[in-house]
């Protein structure tokens, strides 16, 4: 069964359609990357499948259930392209304040504690006040909160934004490793084609919402002999989406 199903899916904002029909499935354990520009329709889609949005119309479901399940709350993470922190709490308040809404007091906490700043990897600047952090920074410590209770699925959209290429590179390969000793399904989403090629196994493209092609990185390259999957989205929006 997959992790993530999503049939047919619209949704209507007024007389605004953001998603036109989009079909995907994610199956367990793989990094799955949901590409396009902005404004393309994947906050709109994530948003849906984490219960925050409801769909006009169409079939969703995560891990079996419907988007905004109670059950689906400890087994799903989410980081928001917009996430924000806390201002006044250090970097190291902030994670073990995460750890213990979820676990509660304990062995567990602490262990998710670990984890988080072993991920968020600031060094002795987790003590200071998040005020003081920069973009990257605290994107550093978003995706450690997404990711140190341990998920079955972790939804990041635009996990790198703000960073810089080294910093970017270090969460990309936090978000692989983690997903492969952890059996974690990642569904991420990005407009940077080029910075997610490697890190994801099956990609759909989407544009001006609707799904232009979802397939393995390596068959899309060849198929459309590109170099890269930017070349592949070009050629995809070039022939109106068709391939």
């Amino acid at each position: 069964m997959p992790v993530v199903k999503v049939v047919e899916l619209v949704k209507d904002f007024g007389g605004f359609r953001a998603l036109k029909g989009v079909s995907f499935e994610v199956e367990e354990g793989e990094i799955f990357g949901l590409i396009g520009p902005n404004g393309a329709g994947k906050t709109t889609t994530f948003r849906i499948l984490v219960g925050l949005l409801t769909p006009t119309s169409g079939k969703v479901e995560v891990l079996g259930r419907s988007p905004g399940d109670f059950e689906l709350k400890k087994l799903v993470s989410y980081l928001p392209e917009d996430a924000g922190t806390y201002r006044n709490l250090t970097g190291y308040e902030f994670l073990r304040l995460v750890a213990e809404l979820h676990y509660g007091r304990g062995g567990e906490a602490e262990e998710a504690l670990e984890l988080g700043l072993r991920i968020a990897g600031l060094g002795e600047r987790i003590h200071e006040k998040m005020k003081t952090y920069s973009k990257g920074m605290k994107r550093r410590v978003q995706v450690a909160r997404a990711l140190m209770v341990k998920p079955r699925l972790a939804i990041l959209d635009e996990p790198t934004v703000g960073l810089d290429v080294l910093h970017a590179r270090e969460v990309r390969e936090t978000v692989r490793s983690f997903a492969r000793e952890h059996g974690t399904t990642v569904l991420l989403s990005s407009h940077n084609m080029l910075e997610v090629e490697d890190l994801c196994t099956r990609v759909a493209m989407i544009h001006e919402g609707r799904i232009l092609r979802e397939g393995y990185v390596r068959d899309l390259l060849q198929e459309y002999g590109a170099r890269n999957l930017e070349e592949v989205f070009v050629q995809l929006v070039g022939a109106g989406g068709a391939g």
